[in-house]
């Protein structure tokens, strides 16, 4: 199942174990009714930052959109739409760890905005290769191979290759009350 059909799937199957409607999962994401709709009808593809809105708003994970739960596989997938941003999942998100955690390679030196995640949720960034700027508490920090950050995600943050390539990977930490 190629990435775009398992986003489809995967929100269709959120949306009908909660029982809401797309009128519902709108207002819980933010996220326009008639915009889910073409995920779920495989018209369009979200943006990163969409999907975030999604994943947040449904209180389920990003990766779970990515790979399945229980895939022990690892999923290397080029963002649709986004042919400069690949996000290799190293470990999807179990809910006894509380965590997934991804390898994200930008080329081109491109940039990528994210829009908060739910309250309490937790990035770590540790550079692998080349120089990454990270957007967390309102200002840019540079980094390069072998630094690492930590920030809450429930803000505005991003991420921009200072070089031509960065590869860095991202954990993803979620409160135990979820």
């Amino acid at each position: 199942m190629d990435i775009k059909a398992h986003m489809a799937e995967h929100l269709k199957t959120i949306r009908k174990t909660k029982a809401l409607s797309l009128d519902a999962t709108a207002k819980l994401t933010g996220v326009s009714k008639a915009m889910l709709g073409q995920i779920e009808r495989q018209e369009s593809s979200p943006t990163i930052a969409t999907l975030w809105k999604i994943a947040s708003g449904l209180n389920t994970s990003f990766s779970a959109f990515m790979v399945a739960e229980d895939s022990v596989r690892i999923a290397e997938k080029t963002f649709p739409d986004d042919p400069n941003m690949q996000i290799h999942t190293l470990f999807a998100y179990n809910p006894q760890t509380q965590f997934e955690m991804f390898e994200i390679t930008l080329s081109g030196f491109h940039q990528q905005m994210s829009a908060p995640h739910g309250v309490g949720v937790i990035e770590h960034v540790i550079i692998i290769e080349g120089e990454l700027a990270v957007f967390c508490d309102g200002k840019w920090l540079t980094l390069g191979c072998g630094q690492r950050c930590r920030f809450f995600a429930d803000q505005i943050h991003g991420y921009h290759a200072v070089s031509e390539t960065a590869v860095f990977h991202n954990i993803v930490s979620y409160p135990l009350d979820r």
